[in-house]
């Protein structure tokens, strides 16, 4: 009963911390879009490992944020960054030396090694710092930095065994670098001639150790990413409006000068 009110509880904030996303990033899109900026959600899954340990299999994460993508003078060229502020590093299915290393103890049931498997899960944020090539075709190509933060760090274990549900999880964010940078490069493709969705595949290479007790242990990634524009039409709206109503106001004036030198001319 205990462990189904946690569950529910951990859907619950999760389900909150992404509504919570999603509605800022809409109330914010129409305010933000403009004919130089694009305002967005961005989300996905990425596919993470931590090189220097045993274990080389990759731990599937989901993934959420927005961003910002500014185009430069030369419209094939754009300046792209923002947060994922939903997103995890780690690695998957931990091998006992791996667990030794971390001092993570196995899970017994009356002396017996309860099945399982073991992952390390890293919380962080994540901010890309891009540059981004658009070709005609809509096809664009984008390298530059990743930053992140790491706030929370665990090895968590999840019971194989049927007849024993479980879920464990060690802390081990003291073992664990707060800082994290590296290189990010990718490609992908923007729908509705380069105005719509965008959908995209991105490699990260880390710099930073992961763990402080062990050099080598950098992580990698891949991500396969969907980009939603927010706000697009009402800011195309907007502008198009005030355009309308700048091109009525220099209508006014000049058939205000107009009719001026009309009366003018009838005075002579």
């Amino acid at each position: 009963m205990k462990k189904n009110i946690l569950l529910l509880t951990t859907l619950f904030l999760f389900s909150v911390a992404i509504q919570s996303q999603v509605l800022i990033t809409l109330l914010l899109g129409d305010k933000l879009n403009s004919e130089k900026l694009e305002f967005g959600l961005e989300s996905g899954v990425n596919f993470e490992t931590i090189n220097g340990m045993e274990s080389t299999d990759r731990k599937a994460f989901f993934n959420i944020g927005f961003y910002f993508d500014f185009t430069l003078k030369n419209p094939h060229w754009s300046a792209y960054t923002g947060v994922l502020v939903k997103a995890n590093q780690g690695l998957g299915n931990l091998t006992d030396n791996d667990l030794d290393f971390l001092g993570v103890d196995k899970q017994l049931e009356n002396s017996v090694e309860i099945a399982g498997e073991y992952n390390q899960v890293i919380n962080t944020f994540v901010v890309p710092v891009l540059m981004k090539y658009h070709f005609k075709n809509y096809i664009y190509l984008e390298g530059g930095m990743q930053f992140g933060l790491r706030y929370k760090s665990y090895v968590e274990f999840n019971s194989d065994n049927k007849d024993v549900e479980e879920r464990v999880r060690y802390i081990n964010r003291d073992a664990v670098q707060k800082i994290d940078a590296g290189f990010l490069g990718g490609l992908g493709y923007q729908f509705k001639k380069g105005k719509g969705w965008t959908v995209g595949a991105k490699y990260y290479y880390g710099l930073v150790d992961v763990y402080k007790d062990r050099s080598g242990t950098n992580s990698n990634s891949f991500f396969i990413k969907v980009n939603v524009p927010i706000g697009v039409k009402k800011s195309k709206e907007k502008a198009a409006k005030e355009q309308a109503k700048k091109d009525k106001e220099a209508l006014e004036d000049k058939n205000a000068e107009l009719q001026k030198r009309i009366e003018e001319l009838e005075k002579q």
